[in-house]
This record gives structure tokens, C-alpha cells and sequence, in this order.
């Protein structure tokens, strides 16, 4: 159960691609608290510098400040590491929709970009961020791999190419490629201010203001909401997972799954609130159910997530108390 008493080989260098980001940053965390080297690359369109302000005076942590878009400034940062856990990206299903050729761009060239890099110098595992919406319109819940429906949006499409790119380099080129399908993560860091705020972070900022929240449709819509401390767990285990858990994408979640509604009603408990939300009309490209399968994450990974959601929840919202 969980990751701090994973044991790498002493010198062992991990590059962590978006290292300035959400999930980028906690896993930078992570990875120095466990005594190993670090190199971070962000380019700050999403990551924010004061999410590494603190790793920046640490010995073990060496931060490029670089694109991902840029093959030699991908191949520079992969020099001496052993493995990359990529995170930059550019998320958020309904900017893909208003924007969907710079999601092409910084999704799968980033990604063909960095996986070339790590093959050219000789990487042990590359760990890549894949997502939930590759499952599309299917409608058969607990969603499960190998049965994917028609994604829905260009983000989706894009992480769907990633996958089909790890199994290639993966097959082609001998290149341990391991894809994550997160569902909904959650947790510290998350940014609350962005237009494209996931639910949670943004919702807590609104009530904090004082405003009213506006849900998309019913409410009644369902995630698997995944808090980062599992995410962190699956990364790491990837990197020591055996050569046949290669080429493949697996699912990274809990394996419950609550109501927009019931997030809200949670949340407006724990920060002590009465207010009423607003209901809006569906947002395209929105999965109306989320509910994760995650039997061959916990063969192949060894994963097996300690935080369920309210456990993540209560920490969460007391991590937002403190820093907005």
C-alpha cells in the first residue's frame, strides 16, 4: 500500500515533464521526499512557479524552464534520466472543443516529442498521463480497458493518440511505455483561479467568494473522483513495473463514484455554507458517468489506492482553508 517505501536504485534520476502543474508538482514532491534526483521542465502555460517555489534550493531538484514542443529541448532534458513520468499536457475537455488544433500541437507532439527523447537516451520506463475520456460514449460502467466507445471531444482524441503512440514505441522500439488513464484528480495544488478550473477547486473558490456555483445539467452526472496521493502511488509503481505491463494504458481511480450534487452538498458542509446552486445546460463533449475498473491496474501495477475520495476530500478542502 502506498508508495514511501518504494526503493529505486540509489542514483536513479526521474524527469517529471509539466513539473510546475497540478499533478506535476505533488509528484516532484513525492519523488525528492523519497531521497532521488529530479528534473522538472514546464513551460507555465498551465504550471504555476510558486508550486515548485519550495523545491527550488533542493540539491536533488534541477528545473528547466522549457517546451515540450521543442524536440531538442526535450532530448537535452532526457540526458542521464531513468524515468520520465509525463505530465505537461494542455487539459480541460471543453477548451478543447473552442481550440482543438493547439491541443494536436501540445498534446501529441509534446508527447512523440518526449517518447523519442527517451528512447535516443535509452530511458528504463516511460510513464505518461492518459485519461478517462478515452472511453468516450461508451455507456457500460465500471469503465474497463479494451472497451472504449467514440471520444467526444479533441482532448480525448488526443490522449487516445498517446496511447496508440506507447504501444508503437513500445512494440517498435523497445521503449516501456505505461499509460494512465486518471479519472478525475483531485488535491492540493489544483489551480482554483484558471477559466478552465476542474469542478472541485473551482467550486470551493466560488463559495469562498461568496458567489453562487453553476452546475452543467442536473447534477446528476458521476465521477470517480481520484485524489493525488493515489495518482503519485500509480507513477511510481509504474516505473517498477514488470516488462509486461509495457504498451498498455490502465485505469487510475478509487472505484467509486459520486454525484456532482453530492459534491457540492459535501463541500458546502465542510466550509460550513448554505447556498443554493445554479443549474446551467450541458456542456458538448461532457461523459455523463464516470466509475472506474481498476482489477488490472492492481495486477500489473501492484496499484492499491489508500485515499477514498472522502478521506482525499477532508484533506483537500482543508488544503484550499489555507492557501486561497
Amino acid at each position: 500500500m502506498g508508495y514511501q517505501d518504494l526503493e529505486f536504485a540509489n542514483d536513479s534520476v526521474f524527469l517529471i515533464t509539466g513539473a510546475a502543474g497540478f499533478i506535476g508538482s505533488n509528484l516532484v514532491e513525492a519523488v525528492l521526499d523519497l531521497g532521488y534526483e529530479v528534473r522538472g521542465i514546464d513551460n507555465f502555460s498551465n504550471g504555476r512557479k510558486e508550486n515548485i517555489e519550495e523545491f527550488i534550493n533542493n540539491e536533488n531538484f534541477n528545473f528547466i524552464e522549457g517546451d515540450i514542443r521543442d524536440y531538442k529541448t526535450c532530448l537535452k532534458a532526457a540526458e542521464g534520466v531513468d524515468y520520465i513520468l509525463h505530465q505537461a499536457a494542455l487539459g480541460s475537455v471543453p477548451r478543447s472543443m473552442r481550440e482543438p488544433l493547439i491541443y494536436e500541437d501540445n498534446n501529441i507532439k509534446g508527447t512523440s516529442n518526449m517518447m523519442e527523447a527517451a528512447r535516443q537516451n535509452n530511458v528504463k520506463k516511460f510513464v505518461y498521463a492518459s485519461s478517462s475520456s478515452v472511453y468516450g460514449d461508451s455507456k457500460e460502467l465500471p469503465k474497463e480497458e479494451g472497451k472504449e466507445g467514440q471520444v467526444l471531444s479533441p482532448y480525448a482524441l488526443t490522449k487516445s493518440v498517446k496511447e496508440e503512440y506507447a504501444k508503437l514505441y513500445t512494440k517498435s522500439y523497445d521503449l516501456e511505455c505505461i499509460g494512465l488513464r486518471y479519472f478525475n484528480v483531485f488535491g492540493r495544488r489544483q489551480d482554483p483561479f484558471s477559466e478552465y478550473a476542474a469542478v472541485i477547486p473551482k467550486f470551493i473558490k466560488i463559495l469562498k467568494d461568496g458567489n453562487q456555483v453553476e452546475i452543467y445539467g442536473d447534477g446528476e452526472q458521476s465521477r470517480d473522483f481520484t485524489y493525488i496521493e493515489n495518482v503519485i502511488e500509480a507513477n511510481l509503481k509504474a516505473c517498477l513495473a514488470d516488462s509486461k505491463a509495457a504498451g498498455e494504458a490502465f485505469n487510475i481511480a478509487y472505484g467509486e463514484r459520486f454525484t456532482i450534487n453530492k459534491v457540492y452538498d459535501l463541500m458546502c458542509e465542510k466550509l460550513e455554507i448554505e447556498r443554493e446552486p445554479i443549474y446551467a445546460p450541458e456542456r458538448p463533449g461532457d461523459i455523463k458517468h464516470s466509475l472506474a475498473d481498476i482489477s488490472k491496474a492492481e495486477e500489473l501495477l501492484n496499484y492499491d489506492p489508500d485515499w477514498d475520495f472522502k478521506s482525499g476530500f477532508a484533506e483537500a478542502i482543508k488544503w484550499y482553508k489555507e492557501n486561497i
